[in-house]
């Protein structure tokens, strides 16, 4: 099927291809090569062929990403995004496409990452780190220590002062994270832990202990975008994008208005009021969480809870795919299952493989065992200054 473009009125976005690349430990691969597999894994999903894809949207790889990518996966595209805002990218970039797709811009995108971070610490090669370097405002912080894992840490103690957030709570987070990993056979930690286990790991950033922090791994993911018209020809259940929203908050830390509110404050509402739903109609949420505190002020900026209530709303089990009030990180997330760095292409792949009913044992139900109908995913870059919102439905 060809489909000739239209900008006579605004077409309807389904996610119709979804897929992983080899993740965790990947010694023998090169972030093309992972780039490569995602992204033949996700047409072969969708049952599209290569063709018909004229829209790209990469980053992080060379110093041409998109033109690197584009000739290495043998596409020519008329639509591409190389938008970088840390790990909110990826949500950014699926609403720059869902819009693009919309007006007739392109037809279907393919957002594709791939990345041997773990690889790349393991053979000390360059680009390894995540200390974001120096330059810019950063180098007004970075001579006193005040790394990215610092800056997060800043922000849970506020929020503990403000609020009374215990690091129990915060521990909880962690702890149910990983009994949602422990159902899913591809994460790479699934051994169960207890609230003391995360408590008594090695420091790393008061009030963050180990357990309170994201792996490093290797792997890719790829998501593709597709106009209306193309769903009838694809071999999977169509997931339709209803609403996205992004925000940019600040860079220096002394620019933050509130340690205490994340970007997602603005992101969020603004992908839930244009898909037309409420919060409290969503079945489950995929969340950027490079550390638990990223979950809970995130919860509590979307909707989920007041601010200040995230403590208390991150509850015994309430997270947790069995039993949970609302399940989040349904594969694990980036405390148990894989990070490659930028991981926010990761939580639509999740979302949508829960919207589709093909997530196995980790599998959310509604009431009553139907499948879950209404997802939200967001994203957050960089410490708290960007995110990006997608709000889901089933088809």
């Amino acid at each position: 099927m060809t489909a000739a473009r239209t900008t006579a009125a605004r077409r309807d976005v389904a996610v119709v291809g979804v897929s992983l690349a080899d993740c965790g430990r990947v010694d023998d691969a090169t972030p093309y090569t992972l780039h490569a597999q995602a992204a033949r894994r996700a047409l072969a999903d969708a049952g599209l062929d290569r063709a018909l894809v004229d829209g790209l949207a990469s980053t992080g790889t060379g110093t041409l990403a998109p033109v690197e990518i584009a000739d290495h996966l043998g596409l020519r595209p008329t639509w591409v995004d190389s938008t970088s805002v840390g790990g909110a990218t990826w949500e950014v970039m699926a609403a720059h496409a869902a819009d693009a797709i919309a007006a007739g811009h392109a037809n279907a995108v393919l957002l594709v990452y791939g990345s041997t971070a773990r690889a790349d610490v393991k053979a000390g090669r360059r680009g390894a780190t995540y200390d974001f370097g120096g330059r810019g405002p950063a180098q007004f912080e970075v001579p006193y220590g005040h790394t990215l894992i610092a800056k997060y840490a800043m922000a849970a103690r506020r929020h503990m002062i403000e609020y009374g957030t215990t690091v129990e709570q915060l521990a909880r987070v962690a702890v149910d994270t990983r009994a949602n990993a422990a159902l899913n056979p591809e994460a790479m930690f699934r051994t169960p832990v207890t609230v003391d286990d995360v408590l008594s790991g090695p420091p790393v950033a008061e009030p963050f202990t180990r357990l309170h922090c994201c792996l490093r791994s290797d792997g890719g993911a790829a998501v593709l975008l597709a106009a209306e018209e193309y769903v009838r020809d694809c071999r999977t259940r169509p997931v339709w994008v209803l609403g996205t929203g992004e925000h940019v908050s600040h860079a220096a830390l002394s620019s933050w208005p509130d340690l205490t509110v994340s970007p997602a404050a603005v992101s969020g509402p603004l992908a839930f009021q244009r898909a037309g739903v409420r919060p409290a109609e969503i079945d489950f949420a995929e969340i950027y969480d490079a550390f638990t505190y990223m979950t809970l002020v995130t919860l509590e900026d979307l909707g989920f809870c007041g601010k200040g209530e995230g403590g208390a709303f991150v509850g015994e089990g309430r997270l947790r795919v069995r039993g949970g009030q609302l399940p989040v990180n349904t594969d694990g997330g980036g405390l148990s299952a894989q990070h490659p760095g930028m991981r926010g292409l990761f939580l639509l792949v999740e979302a949508v493989r829960q919207l589709r009913g093909e997530a196995g044992e980790r599998q959310v139900r509604r009431a009553g065992g139907g499948l879950p109908r209404l997802a939200v995913a967001s994203g957050t870059g960089g410490w708290f200054c960007s995110s990006g919102t997608v709000v889901l439905g089933a088809g």
